[in-house]
Order: structure tokens, then C-alpha cells, then sequence
């Protein structure tokens, strides 16, 4: 788990939509809320260049945060993330506090190795098909992982590679597999290319259609 990221934030005292359009309109601040650990929720109010630059980090979704607020300071995840439908600019930040002694479920990001150079690609022309690019996982604070990788270095054309196959750090577990092996859900997998293989190329040796004797050749040739 890296413990890289530090946010600063106020108390936001003028709550309400107005207020919220006012603050980011005016002011280029995002509303924000802090809730979650036996405490009241606080709402908060965030520097939005500040926030964008981090966003620009992917292991910022998946990591313990600091926020600071004023001098006190809060340990917590980024919960969720709303943004405006057509401009995508962040509209809106909750953050969830976290306890070091209990476990929490987050989606944490795959990394993966070597799909270009796995033999069902640079040999046998194959594609790779991503099914998943995150999974939910059950874990400590502690124990979050920034990634998870999954190296196909030894992928063949049809070969598939599973959720039960990942190799999760010691203390991570699974949200998924826990419900069952019907959720072992495919991560990726190498298909042929679209168009089929040269093994289908047509049969030049087939006779033409004119060359095949019609059944009323048959009856001309009995009546002769």
C-alpha cells in the first residue's frame, strides 16, 4: 500500500445545491464529504486543481487518503466520484474513514504483462480480449495492493485466464470467489482474429457448379 496522497479540505458550512454550484462556479472548489467510522459526516470543500492532479494518478482510487482538515486529520478511501454528464468535470467527492483494525472491500486495478508477446499473439496472430480490468477485494487498510498483476507471457490462441488464477497479495482475498466458484469470473483471454484462420481458405479442387450432373441429365441419359 503506498501513503503517498494528502488532500486539504475545509468544513463547508453553506450546504444545499446552490451553494454547491456557487462553490464550484466561484470559488473552483468541489463539495466533498467525510463519513464512516462511528463519526458524524463532514461536509468538505477541496481545491479542484489540487484534486485533478491526483486524479491523474490511477492507484489514487484504490489508497488510504489523509485529509486534512484544518489541523485535524482523517484517514479515509475515495468512495465515490461524480462527475457532470457532459463536460466530466468532478461535480461532487465522497470519502469513506477507515479503520486500521477493519477490513474493507475495494476495487483495485489489474496490471497486465506481456499480452503482446504471449505466443497467441506474436505468433499466432491471436488478439487479447480484457473482460475485466478491475477486481473487488476484501482486505485491511494495510494490506491494499496499488495493483494487481497478471503476466500472459504463456497465453496460447483460446486459453483463458480466470479469476481464481490471480495471485493476490497475503491478506487479500477475493469478493467475488467468495460468493462461489460460478462467480470466478473470466479476466482475459487470447482469440483468433476475426475473419477465421487460412486452414478455412476455399477449395479450389471443388467442382464448378455447371460441372455437377443435374438430376434431369440422369433422365435425358436413361431415355437415350
Amino acid at each position: 500500500m503506498s501513503d503517498q496522497f494528502e488532500i486539504n479540505a475545509e468544513l463547508r458550512e453553506d450546504l444545499g445545491k446552490g451553494a454547491s454550484r456557487r462553490l464550484r462556479r466561484l470559488a473552483n472548489q468541489i463539495p466533498a464529504i467525510i463519513y464512516g467510522g462511528n463519526k458524524e459526516p463532514l461536509p468538505l470543500s477541496i481545491i479542484r486543481k489540487d484534486l485533478e492532479k491526483q486524479l491523474e494518478d490511477e492507484i489514487f482510487y484504490t489508497q488510504v487518503l489523509t485529509i486534512n482538515i484544518g489541523k485535524k486529520k482523517e484517514k479515509a478511501i475515495l468512495k465515490d466520484l461524480q462527475r457532470h454528464p457532459a463536460r466530466n468535470d468532478v461535480t461532487h467527492v465522497d470519502f469513506m474513514r477507515i479503520e486500521d483494525d477493519v477490513e474493507l472491500k475495494i476495487f483495485v486495478q489489474i496490471h497486465f504483462l506481456n499480452e503482446e508477446s504471449c505466443p497467441g499473439v506474436k505468433l499466432e496472430g491471436g488478439m487479447v480480449q480484457y473482460h475485466e480490468t478491475e477486481i473487488e477485494v476484501l482486505c485491511l487498510p494495510a494490506d491494499i495492493p496499488d495493483y494487481i498483476e497478471l503476466d500472459m507471457k504463456d497465453m496460447n490462441i483460446g486459453d483463458i485466464v480466470h479469476l481464481s488464477e490471480l495471485k493476490l497479495p497475503e491478506g487479500v482475498t477475493s469478493v467475488a470467489l467468495a460468493l462461489g466458484e460460478d462467480h470466478d469470473l473470466a479476466i482475459a483471454s487470447v482469440v483468433a482474429p476475426r475473419g477465421g484462420s487460412d486452414d478455412e481458405e476455399e477449395d479450389t479442387d471443388a467442382p464448378e457448379a455447371d460441372e455437377v450432373p443435374s438430376a434431369q441429365d440422369d433422365e435425358d441419359d436413361s431415355e437415350k
